[in-house]
């Protein structure tokens, strides 16, 4: 079933029983197809459903009183990017695909109502959410306190660990059909820098992003050089 990418995912920081896996795939609404660049839910607008991301890639963004647009992060299969929006009913941010993607949709009044009589579910997904914030806070420090060539670094090394936890790296090489206009969106820098960066980084053989492909050289380098301090120990079920 495709909501099986979403399970793997919150068996990565809790223990959950398997009535509590079955309760979940039942509220999960048929799957949807989306194309690259397809609005998801756009800012201010009532929240009634999470969405789950079964393949393929999405983004949140918010875009300023001038019109530039700050890319806040990347998702991925597993992903529930818009989990907070349970408590909060209006979203506050655009969620946008990245690439192609198949999506499930939950109700919130589904999902309330099982989780009144499942704790050990209602734990997992605070957690995920938990999890999300502690990646904002350390984006942000990211962006506040990195180089160019670091805040890419970061970026990276973050997509690596995420996706290779959900089996989605095979010889040091991942999918991420990202635009180097995307990237500048996401990074805070200029287009013509963030192609300086990428022409350095695979000169020095350190990465390449190729044909919606990122092919890692050093991975070491690229954990050294973005700072990057994995949350695996953090997250993993007691």
């Amino acid at each position: 079933m495709p909501i099986e990418m979403v399970i793997r995912k919150l068996r990565l920081h809790s223990e959950l029983p398997d009535a509590d896996i079955a309760a979940l795939r039942s509220i999960v609404a048929p799957v949807k197809n989306y194309p690259e660049d397809s609005v998801i839910i756009r800012e201010g607008e009532p929240s009634t459903q999470c969405c789950v991301i079964l393949s393929g890639f999405a983004y949140r963004s918010k875009v300023s009183e001038q019109g530039k647009r700050q890319i806040l992060s990347f998702h991925i299969a597993g992903d529930m990017p818009d989990l907070h929006g349970l408590p909060l009913k209006r979203m506050d941010h655009d969620l946008t695909t990245l690439s192609k993607a198949q999506l499930g949709f939950i109700n919130h009044d589904s999902l309330e109502r099982i989780l009144v009589t499942r704790p050990a579910l209602a734990r997992a997904l605070w957690r995920e959410t938990l999890v999300d914030a502690a990646l904002f806070r350390q984006w942000i420090v990211n962006l506040g306190t990195r180089s160019a060539s670091g805040r890419l670094a970061y970026l990276i090394a973050e997509l690596r660990q995420r996706l290779g936890a959900m089996g989605l790296v095979a010889n040091e090489q991942f999918s991420f059909p990202v635009t180097q206009s995307k990237l500048a969106d996401a990074l805070g820098l200029s287009v013509v820098h963030v192609n300086r960066v990428l022409q350095a980084f695979r000169s020095q053989g350190i990465l390449d992003l190729k044909r919606r492909v990122v092919t890692l050289g050093d991975l070491e380098k690229i954990v050294e050089l973005g700072g990057f301090d994995s949350l695996e120990d953090d997250t993993s079920p007691a």
